[in-house]
C-alpha cells in the first residue's frame, strides 16, 4: 500500500462505514481566516503544539515525551484499528510529512497516508472544505509496545557519523543553506561534515504532487545506512517520506538537526558544496 493518497481515493474513503481520521497539519498566521476551514471531519495537529516539545539545547522542533504523545493521540482520536490521513499545504513538507514519521515510525501506527497534494489538490478535484470542529472521541494508544527507535541524537552523529561508521548523512534544507550562503533561521550557517544535499523541494512536481517512486529512487542519494536531517528535524522528514514513496529503506530521522548540533561549539561545521 502507498504511503500517499490521492483526493480521489480519500473522498471514496470517506463514505465508507470506518473513514480514515484526517489530521490537518497546516502552519497558520494567528487569526488567519483559513484556520476555520478545512478537510471534512478534520482535527487540528499542530507541529509547535502536538508534534515538539519546547526549543532549546535539542534545537528548535525536539520530540515531545512519549507520555505527552500518547496523550496528544488520545485526545485527536487516534486508535490502533483506525486508518489515519495527514495533510498540509505545502507538498507535505510543513508538517504532514513530521506527522507521518511521527505516527508511523515512531509511534508505530500501523496505516498512516499523507494526502498527495494536501489542500490544493483536494480543490483542485473539486471537493469542499468545511467548518474546522475539533471534537474527537478519546482515542487508545499503547504507550508500552508501540515505539520504534527511529531517530538518533547528536551524540550518535558525532561518535559513528563522524568516525565514517555510520553511512550518509542527508540534508534537506535548500542548498543555499547547506552550503553556508545563508541562514535564515538559525545563528550559524553551513552543514554536517559529510554530509549530502538533497532539497526536500526536489521531492515534489510543479504542482505540489510527490515525484513518481522511479523519479525519487533515481534522485534521491543511497547507501547502506541514511540518516536524515535538516533545520530542526520537520523536512527531513520529507526527505524520509519520498524514501517510503520510491520504495526504499527508510533513513533515521536526526530529531535535533541543524539546531541542535550547533548547540555544541565544539561539534565541527562544513561550509560550500557537498
Amino acid at each position: 500500500m502507498s504511503v500517499l493518497i490521492t483526493p480521489e481515493a480519500l473522498q471514496a474513503q470517506l463514505q465508507t462505514p470506518e473513514p480514515p481520521l484526517l489530521l490537518d497539519c497546516r502552519a497558520f498566521r494567528q487569526n488567519s481566516p483559513e484556520a476555520a476551514v478545512t478537510l471534512p471531519g478534520s482535527r487540528r495537529f499542530d507541529l509547535e503544539r502536538d508534534m515538539s516539545a519546547a526549543a532549546g539545547t535539542g534545537g528548535r522542533h525536539p520530540l515531545p515525551t512519549k507520555t505527552a504523545f500518547t496523550a496528544t493521540l488520545s485526545r485527536l482520536g487516534v486508535t490502533p484499528g483506525r486508518a489515519v490521513v495527514v495533510f498540509d499545504d505545502q507538498g507535505g513538507r510543513l508538517a504532514a510529512a513530521r506527522g507521518w514519521w511521527m505516527l508511523a515510525c515512531w509511534a508505530g501506527h500501523p496505516d498512516v497516508r499523507v494526502l498527495d497534494g494536501g489542500v490544493q489538490a483536494w480543490q483542485a478535484a473539486g471537493e469542499a472544505l468545511v467548518q474546522l470542529s475539533e471534537a474527537a472521541a478519546p482515542g487508545e494508544v499503547d504507550a508500552e509496545t508501540a515505539w520504534q527507535p527511529d531517530y538518533r541524537d547528536a551524540a550518535w552523529i558525532g561518535r559513528e557519523h563522524l568516525a565514517a561508521e555510520g553511512g550518509q548523512l542527508i540534508d534537506a534544507r535548500a542548498a543555499s543553506r547547506f552550503r553556508g550562503e545563508e541562514e535564515p533561521l538559525d545563528r550559524v550557517a553551513g552543514h554536517i561534515p559529510g554530509a549530502l544535499c538533497h532539497p526536500c523541494a526536489d521531492n515534489l512536481t510543479a504542482d505540489g504532487r510527490f515525484q513518481s517512486p522511479a523519479a525519487l529512487a533515481a534522485a534521491l542519494p543511497q547507501a547502506e545506512r541514511l540518516t536524515a536531517y535538516c533545520g530542526s528535524g520537520v523536512t527531513a522528514c520529507h526527505n524520509i517520506l519520498a524514501y517510503a514513496v520510491a520504495g526504499l529503506a527508510l533513513p533515521r530521522l536526526y530529531v535535533g538537526s541543524w539546531s541542535e548540533w550547533i548547540e555544541d561549539a565544539g561539534r565541527p561545521v562544513a561550509t560550500g558544496p557537498a
